[in-house]
């Protein structure tokens, strides 16, 4: 037979999470044609002796809608084995939206996701007005990996009702040209709906988004279309029920069992965990996102800092870097700013916006994998202030050394039950957003290094299953997430004693020089995409053969 490339003398961990075996990998069109022994060359021969060879890893949750107009290989996604991910969460999506009314979807996206309305000006030719003329326009983009896209609430809404998307309830008019353009997104491949009903998401203009003006019937209509055309994932983000709205999630599950549409929610927490469960128990299906590091923000004197808004700290910071960097030798100044730190009022963080520090609980970046000190442990060794020390070591290292503070407390035996839950899958990286604030795509090589290789807590084939085949049977991907004669050859070569997140850097390579967090990964030998190597020993290598995944309506299409 003619291999276009040959994966030789590697440990085959095939996503179903059963035991790896030694064995050789041939592709051939851009399938899995062979696994087994293989004596003849391919057009390419990867030796992955001492490697895994996996299948590609799935992105359940990003934001990435945007970035794929100006980055052709889809960082960081690409740099961590991640070759298909799905974007369009939480409501935010770019379409549908008249060109001459963009600026609406872009006012919720631009603080509730850190997605810069400079660089989706100058990185996007807008094109479209309907959802299925954007899927036409990703589809024509050159892509390194693959990509599937839901359509969003705040955008549908805006699209319909302008400016009375951010002020009131639909009206009956309004619903029925909502639902019909989301039957004809789906149609012409939308994987799936989402909304935001969490007040963690509000406009630039300090309103909340579009999507959580909605009343819950119109929620339920519009996934109701869903379940009339028995398609689709219904994602929401949304916080703990009120005490005065003890029914919230009963009506969840009710609207689940009623229409057959799986809903995708945040799984991290037992009470999240606990409605899952309910929601089988009554006969819906219903699947939790999982995170394995504890969402949080990054901080660096580059980037954002929990000062940024405090007197003293707000002049400084609105200073070029070089100026702030002299400036931070004063000591005077390093004495005002440490009593602004801790003796002025914060003001409250949404979204990936960095919280009022807790020295307790932020860590010292000083590796990509735990254990990090926190910045008490660290002050209390130097015998100085918590604050004078995140100056000191923002000083030392040219202002480049990042701080990490989760939302919460990390609770690793709550994780752990998260993660190892049958009805969760372990997808949340919010890839494509929040930018300048995490970077949450390294969550993958995060698993493998940490809970795998570091800690014992899974065996390598649960985890390598956790990000193949429970995310492709979640959302749907038939055709992959699994090693299997026959389908999509989206394969990963790495080394498991090496591989890891990289350290992060601060770069301005997004439309009009915007800046963004950058991580890469340590440990891959390749990723492959389509069977074409996208990045080789950690290098690209200009194939771009990634592309949109259409949903089964319009994969069904004659």
């Amino acid at each position: 037979m003619n291999y276009d490339v040959v994966i030789r003398n590697g440990t085959v961990v095939d996503g179903t999470g059963l035991a790896p075996y030694r064995a050789d990998v041939g592709i051939a069109g851009g399938r899995i044609a062979t696994i087994g022994r293989i004596r003849e060359h391919g057009a390419t021969d990867i030796d992955a002796e001492g490697h895994a060879v996996t299948p590609g890893f799935i992105d359940g949750h990003t934001h990435l809608d945007a970035q794929v107009f100006w980055d052709q290989l889809g960082a960081n996604s690409c740099w961590h084995g991640i070759t298909t991910a799905v974007m369009g969460h939480c409501g935010f999506t770019l379409a549908p939206a008249d060109p001459a009314a963009r600026e609406l979807v872009v006012r919720n996206l631009e603080r509730a996701e850190d997605i810069s309305g400079v660089a989706m000006a100058a990185g996007i030719d807008w094109t479209w007005s309907t959802f299925a003329q954007y899927l036409d326009a990703v589809d024509r983009q050159p892509k390194g990996i693959n990509y599937a896209a839901n359509l969003g609430h705040s955008a549908l809404r805006t699209f319909v009702m302008g400016e009375r998307a951010f002020e009131e309830e639909a009206g009956p008019d309004d619903l029925k040209a909502m639902a019909a353009e989301l039957e004809d997104a789906l149609r012409a491949g939308a994987y799936g709906f989402t909304t935001s009903r969490t007040e963690h998401h509000r406009t630039s203009d300090d309103r909340p988004v579009a999507s959580r003006l909605a009343s819950w019937t119109e929620v339920a209509e519009l996934v109701g279309v869903l379940g009339a055309l028995g398609v689709g994932v219904f994602q929401l983000v949304q916080d703990p029920p009120p005490p005065d709205d003890p029914e919230r999630d009963t009506r969840l599950v009710d609207l689940a069992v009623r229409t057959g549409v799986p809903v995708a929610i945040g799984g991290g927490s037992d009470r999240a965990l606990g409605l899952i469960d309910a929601a089988a128990a009554a006969g819906a299906r219903m699947f939790g996102l999982t995170h394995c590091r504890g969402i949080g923000t990054m901080s660096s004197f580059r980037t954002q800092l929990p000062f940024d808004g405090l007197p003293e700290w707000r002049d400084l910071r609105a200073r070029p870097l070089d100026v702030q960097l002299i400036a931070l030798r004063d000591q005077d100044l390093v004495q005002r700013l440490v009593a602004s730190a801790h003796h002025s009022p914060y003001g409250r963080a949404l979204g990936g916006e960095a919280r009022p520090p807790e020295f307790d609980r932020m860590q010292v970046l000083e590796r990509p994998v735990p254990p990090n000190p926190t910045v008490a442990e660290a002050a209390a060794a130097r015998g100085i202030d918590p604050v004078e020390l995140m100056i000191a070591l923002a000083l030392e290292t040219d202002l480049h050394q990042f701080f990490v503070q989760t939302n919460l407390p990390f609770d690793h035996a709550q994780t752990k039950r998260a993660m190892a839950h049958p009805r969760t899958v372990m997808s949340f990286s919010d890839s494509g957003a929040h930018v300048s604030q995490m970077s949450d795509a390294s969550i993958y090589t995060h698993l493998l290094a940490h809970w795998v290789r570091d800690r014992g807590d899974f065996s390598l084939e649960e985890a390598v299953r956790m990000i193949t085949l429970a995310p492709a049977r979640a959302w749907g991907f038939h055709d992959r997430g699994l090693l299997r004669q026959g389908l999509v050859a989206d394969i990963n070569v790495f080394d498991p004693e090496r591989v890891a997140p990289a350290m992060p850097t601060v770069v301005h390579d997004l439309p009009a020089g915007e800046k963004r967090i950058e991580q890469k990964s340590v440990g891959f030998r390749a990723t492959l995409v389509g069977g074409q190597v996208i990045i080789d020993d950690g290098i690209p290598t200009g194939a771009r053969p990634g592309r949109l995944i259409r949903g089964p309506l319009a994969s069904s299409a004659p």
